[in-house]
């Protein structure tokens, strides 16, 4: 599969701070590819729930995705339930262009945010079932 996930410099920091790891990453991307969506937002903009360490999805994180399935993900935010309920309508629409403008970076662009650590890349191995 030639998917690319990554996360912006932002959602580093929020996902360490929260010893949040890039193995739920990987599954909360694969479970979008699967399908199952918490919420599509719009178009390529989705939230999803992730799990806290050592606890479970329904008192955990929601993470905002913009992604084209098997193509590119890129984390934007991520925020604890229990610290914002919903997000402001402003905050949804520059997601939704964030999301926009980095799903469709060209390949040139892609690597260089990638080489200046505006974008990092996550790891995620597929098994095979």
């Amino acid at each position: 599969m030639s998917r690319r996930v990554v996360k912006r410099r932002s959602f580093t920091r929020w996902q360490a701070s929260q010893r949040l790891s890039d193995v739920v990453l990987c599954e909360a991307v694969g479970e979008l590819e699967r399908g199952l969506v918490d919420a599509r937002l719009s178009g390529e903009l989705y939230k999803k729930r992730v799990a806290r360490p050592n606890g479970g999805k329904r008192d955990g994180f929601r993470v905002f995705i913009a992604a084209r399935i098997a193509h590119r993900a890129v984390f934007l935010e991520g925020f604890a339930k229990n610290d914002i309920g919903n997000i402001k309508n402003d905050e949804l629409l520059a997601l939704k262009h964030l999301g926009r403008v980095l799903l469709n970076l060209l390949p040139d662009a892609f690597a260089t945010a990638i080489e200046q650590g505006v974008l990092q890349e996550v790891e995620c191995y597929e098994q095979d079932h």
